[in-house]
């Protein structure tokens, strides 16, 4: 079995998780705080350019959970409180809140974050997204 890759970024008492085999690319990050997500350059991550709030209120909205985070002193990262949807332009259907999810062979899985699921119909991933929309250049 192949090792997770996790890699971790600080600032404050803030530690930013990065798990790049769940990212879907979804651009929710670089877009909203530029200055931190830099995909070309190394660290990527730059956490010193943003306040720990804005960094935390990122990271909620990725849709993956590729991005998490914990504050020194807290177990975990906030979940969210009310069920939202939103459609991302060109990419996924994104569901933010407490879900309970049965999949088409019966099983359920309990979703507490944001949850993104395949609008383009290629995911090797279904229901979830898994980043096909980018390389099928899907619009909608």
């Amino acid at each position: 079995m192949e090792k997770e890759i996790v890699k971790q970024y600080e600032k404050e008492d803030l530690t930013i998780f990065w798990k790049p085999k769940r990212c879907i690319h979804s651009e929710i990050c670089w877009r909203t705080l530029p200055e931190v997500y830099k995909p070309k350059e190394k660290p990527w991550i730059q956490p010193e350019n943003a306040t720990v709030a804005e960094l935390k209120a990122q990271i909620e909205k990725c849709p993956s959970g590729a991005l998490t985070y914990t504050i020194k002193g807290e177990t975990k990262m906030e979940e969210t409180k009310s069920t939202e949807c939103t459609i991302i332009e060109n990419g996924p259907l994104l569901v933010s809140g407490t879900l309970t999810v049965t999949l088409a062979n019966g099983s359920v899985e309990t979703k507490k974050r944001s949850t993104a699921f395949c609008r383009c119909g290629a995911s090797e991933n279904k229901p979830y997204c898994d980043g096909t929309h980018n390389t099928i250049d899907f619009k909608g």
